[in-house]
């Protein structure tokens, strides 16, 4: 059984036609820690070019992924504590965690304890899952749709400014200037938490945590983004390679049989068991997943250096990148706003299909025409576009497929198989992109054949996923959704 307080605030403002002063600030605060992880992201994966010249590395794509590991792995227990204690609080926790590793990363000396650090960071990856689930539960009824939109679409404004300000930052101060502006951003996410934002009054029942269970869900699927992640080092066929993710993949049939004998189960199987949950969770994993590896290999085309018949990078600055993709990033932001307004009149699955389709346009044009500005902003035209409905509707399809206390728990599981799809499309693409990679000193420079097999690999598990949106059946629309809610 589960727990729902209302808050006399709460029930006070709920027929309020706006937001509120209230209401507003508490969903500024809830918009910077739900795009802290995508701004960190985004100035790691613009920084990643210099780190890897810096430290000589051929490896740079650990610096994202092992972050994302230790997200995937520590998921299942930072829901199941959010639904028990807290959403709040157990966000206030990984936020805290994030801010320590933020710290190691800045004050490392070399690439081992920055990988130590981006580790300790990763706890912070469930963040977005617990702030939609905060959304749900603080928010009078009629506002959860628009203020999560607004969140969605909050992805434009960090990719407007997000740009502009790591610009700024690296090619003034460097890739150490990246790194403590980590620190700095976190810590005022921090801040906010404590002193802004309200707590949820849903609770689950305290019950025993299945540490075998979310140690078989977190291991399994770390271990198999690890396994394809070395697969090209240590060979496909190899028996380190088959190991990992044989034993990745075993760990998660037993993980499901262990859900479906223990008395309080880390996470419910009967969830997943109806059709329109898993066939939301995969398609949304899908395209997003693919829409945010994929900006791992647009940033390093676009900043990697351009030196003939070594690197086919365009060699531009950081700040040139932000003027470039400003104008999509501004399109984003508007779609993204629009499309939390339409979703109350047209069925979110058509809305999804338009928004993959366009950003499959998109990205399967980009790995054919993507050497000058031009191509650059023109073909982003139809990325800007689709992602914008994209980014929208993945949380508000969520708040359709899944009941009000199942919302913490549905997130996390979205954001979770996201997190895999996302990792294992990575390190795939990076399989890809080092094939005809050149490596001197230490450093490998990618060539644009390999940029092209890249952009197409996202291109077409973009295409995947909007197809398979014809497995989602029909289910409560979102006004219904917030009828349930308010009963």
């Amino acid at each position: 059984m589960t727990l729902n307080v209302e808050s006399p605030e709460r029930e006070e403002e709920t027929g309020k036609s706006g937001f509120g002063a209230r209401f507003a600030l508490i969903l500024i605060a809830l918009l910077w820690a739900s795009q802290l992880n995508g701004l960190i992201g985004l100035m790691g994966s613009n920084a990643q070019a210099e780190i890897a010249v810096h430290y000589h590395t051929t490896e740079i794509a650990w610096f994202s992924q092992i972050g994302l590991l230790v997200g995937v792995f520590s998921t299942p227990f930072i829901v199941k504590c959010a639904g028990m204690f807290g959403t709040r609080r157990l966000l206030i926790v990984i936020t805290t965690l994030g801010l320590v590793g933020d710290l190691v990363t800045a004050l490392s000396t070399n690439f081992e304890t920055l990988l130590v650090g981006r580790a300790i960071a990763g706890f912070y990856g469930p963040s977005i899952a617990l702030v939609y689930a905060l959304t749900r539960d603080v928010f009078p009824p009629k506002l959860v749709g628009p203020a999560s939109g607004f969140l969605g679409g909050g992805m434009g404004v960090l990719a407007l400014g997000g740009p502009f300000l790591s610009g700024w930052v690296l090619d003034d101060f460097g890739y150490r200037g990246v790194l403590w502006f980590m620190v700095i951003a976190t810590g005022i996410s921090l801040l906010a938490l404590l002193f802004v934002v309200p707590e949820s009054q849903v609770r689950e029942p305290r019950t025993p945590v299945d540490w075998v269970g979310g140690t078989l869900l977190g291991g399994g699927l770390a271990s198999v983004i690890y396994g394809v992640g070395k697969g090209q080092q240590w060979g496909w066929t190899s028996g380190d390679t088959l190991s990992f993710i044989g034993f990745g993949l075993l760990a998660v049939i037993g993980f499901v049989l262990v859900e479906r004998r223990v008395a309080h189960p880390m996470f419910p199987i009967t969830l997943l068991g109806r059709r329109r949950v898993w066939s939301t969770f995969l398609v949304s994993s899908l395209i997003m997943g693919a829409i945010f590896a994929q900006g791992t290999v647009l940033n390093l085309l676009i900043l990697m250096p351009k030196i003939p018949g070594l690197s086919d990078g365009l060699g531009w600055t950081a700040t040139k990148n932000a003027w470039v993709g400003a104008p999509n990033s501004v399109l984003l932001i508007a779609v993204s706003v629009a499309t939390g307004v339409l979703v109350r009149r047209f069925d979110s699955r058509l809305l999804l299909g338009i928004g993959g389709t366009l950003v499959t346009v998109g990205v399967g044009l980009m790995s054919q025409f993507h050497h000058s500005v031009a191509q650059i902003m023109s073909i982003g035209v139809f990325s800007g576009v689709g992602m914008g409905i994209v980014v929208a509707l993945v949380p508000i399809m969520v708040i359709e497929s899944v009941k009000p206390e199942e919302q913490a728990l549905g997130n996390g599981a979205q954001n979770m198989m996201q997190g895999v799809l996302q990792g294992v499309m990575t390190q795939v693409a990076f399989v890809l992109v080092a094939q005809n990679s050149n490596v001197m000193k230490g450093t490998a420079f990618y060539v644009d054949d390999s940029y092209s097999k890249g952009f197409l690999l996202f291109a077409g598990v973009i295409a995947v996923g909007t197809l398979l949106i014809l497995l989602i059946p029909k289910a409560k629309s979102l006004k219904e959704a917030e009828v349930g809610q308010a009963a």
